[in-house]
């Protein structure tokens, strides 16, 4: 059997993930990532990755007899995550901070960090699985839809995915409590985290203008016409597709369209208005392609499956949607599936009408 480290935040999937390789017979190493600090401006208590996950991942490494440690990843998750994603939210975009975490933090680093530690493989609590094709590793969605998360992962390198492994990605959710409450887990019963790690509020907002105090983000809410249909008190409050907090009296619902940095504006529209025909993506990565037949695109976690065709080069992809896609929003991950094979993915540029 071989050597695995496995990412241990202190929930219940990463243990039980590194549970079942136990059980299998693997000798497993736990490493506990801190990434920010416990009572520090970007966390409050109950946020995942503070102390008291770090305290149940170490428990957890007691009950099941394997060494632990805890890598100080501070200073990157700043340059890599949080500022980032202040950055997007000041430039008018909506970031994803998920997956800059994972496609940099986990599978870079905490991969780097693994196999100089003499592991064959990084394992960590993600719903998701990696099966063969053509003889290659193949990035998959989890056997369970609803706890998916191949969204994330699309930064993984090609070498990554042969020296990682998902041991929870045949599970649904019931299955993988019922092993760790079989297993003795003592963190069987803990709930679900399902916070961005340092925004346990929501309120990214308030971390945008602690960041960037002298920021003056107020300004006009507006039609696509620009006709002044309100006031807001900071741009980066909103995302596209948004409703609620938009404070207007209209006949009817209007939804955020498109925001406007440079003029500290938010366009708004009647629902019809968030209907895009396509986008432009930047930064892509591909593990699989470019495709050169239909694919499926999704926009956001969670988010429905878009047929489309694509015409791509290394590093920018240009989407047709075969019907049109409301909420296209600059700054989120646009990922592409071929069925459930991940073929790669990058960052939304723009809408296209």
């Amino acid at each position: 059997m071989a050597r695995v480290v496995v990412a241990l935040s202190g929930g219940v999937d990463s243990s039980t993930a590194a549970a079942l390789l136990v059980e299998q017979g693997h000798e497993v190493v736990g490493i506990h990532l801190r990434l920010h600090d416990e009572g520090a401006a970007v966390a409050t208590a109950g946020a995942c990755c503070g102390l008291d996950d770090a305290l149940d991942a170490r428990s957890v490494a007691s009950a099941l007899q394997i060494p632990f440690y805890v890598l100080d990843l501070r200073d990157a998750f700043r340059r890599a995550v949080l500022d980032p994603f202040v950055d997007a939210y000041v430039a008018g975009r909506t970031p994803n901070p998920c997956v800059d975490c994972n496609g940099v933090l986990k599978f870079r680093v905490l991969l780097g960090r693994a196999l100089a530690l003499g592991a064959e493989a990084l394992a960590t609590g993600h719903y998701a699985r990696i099966d063969e094709v053509d003889g290659a590793p193949s990035l998959h969605a989890a056997a369970d839809a609803d706890k998916d998360q191949s969204y994330f992962l699309f930064p993984l390198r090609r070498e990554a995915l042969a020296r990682t492994r998902f041991p929870l990605g045949a599970l649904g959710k019931d299955e993988v409590r019922a092993h760790a409450a079989r297993l003795g887990l003592p963190v069987a019963d803990k709930p679900e985290s399902m916070d961005v790690c340092f925004l346990p509020d929501h309120d990214h907002a308030a971390l945008v203008r602690r960041s960037r105090d002298q920021l003056d983000g107020a300004g006009a809410i507006v039609d696509e016409q620009g006709r002044e249909l309100g006031r807001h008190d900071g741009y980066f409050r909103f995302t596209v597709g948004q409703r609620r907090g938009l404070g207007l009296a209209t006949s009817e619902p209007h939804y955020v369209t498109r925001i406007d940095a440079e003029r500290r504006e938010v366009v708004v529209a009647p629902r019809a208005g968030l209907a895009r025909g396509g986008l432009v993506a930047d930064g892509v990565h591909w593990l699989h392609g470019p495709p050169h037949e239909p694919v499926q695109v999704r926009i956001r976690h969670r988010g429905a499956l878009h047929a489309a065709r694509v015409e791509a080069d290394e590093a920018t992809a240009r989407v047709r949607f075969e019907a049109p896609v409301e909420a296209v929003a600059p700054g989120q991950a646009a990922v592409f599936y071929q069925g459930d094979r991940v073929l790669g993915g990058g960052w939304i540029r723009e809408a296209l009408a």
